[in-house]
């Protein structure tokens, strides 16, 4: 049978030069970081290495760069402490963010009390920044939370417009770019987001390992408390080999980046075409249709198929060996609609199957016709 993966949104294949590299470090720095002996100073000299890279990819300062141990953690220790130690008392975001952001938010509301307001949404999932810009003009100590690829329905936001506007208005701004760092490049001295959090596995780096973009002077305080490991930010002894694997991941991403965004932009324009010509009551949610307002990796396609043949669909997929997603990787197991396809669509499109395909380097046009064929077997003639 053959064998498809399609679900690069959920998790990315290592590049072999990141496997070579982590099993390097794996057998040949194996002193702790914190240890003041010589292998334990070349641990620390190797972390401080990939901090310096990461830095200058997006062109800030090293110290800057906090490492965790993926994307949530990144996007707790900021919400976190910007309510606890910031003095944060507003939070505007949206409803189709990513569940370790409005989770954390419901938290943060419960705990202390902190106001939240959600913007509302176009039918394509789409902020408005004029109510943006409306919230913002208050007093109130202020954060915007938004991120930068919806890792569902894959909508780009105007990540500089809103960080020109969050700091007209004198707010802080934290974007959840797990979706994006490793596939679009971003100067953060031109965009004044003040937080951004990453994740490596998201661009074929090591799984367990991510950082959070902390703006120099921001005052944020630690969530997990321990030692004086990432600057006093996140204490736990480092993981050397997972920190070298998202460097080396890191900048492989950006060395081939052009070439390997033009592969995947023509393999999924051939995807969106194949799917209109051999299905043609097909619907694309979001704007994953739209090669330029949308992100090159995926695609969020609504199939034409009745409700009472849909429930399993997802099951007969994996039967013909094809991986792919009903929504984001963290509720692809779950029962529950998508929140982000709930908030955008009406009731008779959330009954039909909605699915997700997230492409990298590694896919080929001829997985794309066999998903083709597999798909029309189920599509009603």
């Amino acid at each position: 049978m053959q064998q498809v993966y399609f679900d690069n949104a959920a998790t990315t294949q290592l590049r072999k030069d990141v496997i070579s590299v982590m099993a390097d470090v794996l057998y040949n720095n194996y002193g702790n970081a914190s240890s003041s002996y010589g292998l334990g100073r070349l641990s620390k000299s190797l972390i401080e290495n990939s901090r310096k890279v990461i830095a200058k990819l997006l062109n800030v300062s090293a110290g800057e760069i906090i490492f965790t141990s993926g994307g949530t953690e990144a996007d707790n220790l900021v919400l976190r402490s910007a309510v606890k130690d910031l003095g944060v008392k507003h939070i505007i975001t949206s409803k189709i963010e990513h569940h370790a952001v409005l989770h954390t938010i419901t938290d943060l509301k419960n705990e202390y009390g902190v106001k939240v307001s959600f913007l509302n949404l176009d039918p394509h999932g789409n902020i408005s920044l004029n109510e943006l810009e409306q919230l913002l003009n208050s007093s109130t100590k202020t954060l915007v939370s938004l991120m930068l690829v919806n890792n569902e329905i894959g909508n780009i936001l105007d990540i500089k417009t809103v960080a020109d506007l969050c700091q007209k208005y004198s707010a802080l701004f934290h974007s959840d770019a797990v979706q994006a760092i490793g596939h679009y490049k971003l100067d953060l001295q031109d965009i004044k987001v003040d937080f951004l959090a990453a994740s490596a596995h998201k661009f074929h780096g090591p799984k367990g390992v991510g950082f959070a973009f902390i703006r120099k002077n921001a005052a944020i305080k630690p969530t997990i408390i321990g030692g004086e490991q990432e600057r006093g930010l996140r204490a736990g002894t480092e993981s050397v080999h997972n920190i070298a694997g998202l460097e080396k991941a890191m900048v492989l991403a950006y060395d081939n980046l052009e070439e390997e965004q033009n592969y995947i932009k023509i393999l999924k324009s051939y995807f969106i075409s194949e799917l209109k010509s051999k299905i043609p009551d097909v619907s694309f949610n979001g704007l994953s249709e739209d090669m330029d307002n949308s992100t090159y990796t995926l695609i969020n396609v609504r199939l034409p198929i009745a409700a009472d043949k849909s429930a399993m669909f997802l099951f007969q997929l994996d039967l013909k060996g094809i991986a792919c997603s009903r929504g984001s990787a963290c509720q692809s197991g779950s029962s529950q609609k998508s929140h982000v396809l709930t908030e955008i669509l009406n009731n008779d499109d959330l009954e039909k199957p909605s699915i997700r395909f997230s492409f990298s380097k590694f896919n080929t046009k001829e997985e794309v016709d066999y998903v083709i064929s597999v798909l029309k077997d189920y599509i009603p003639v």
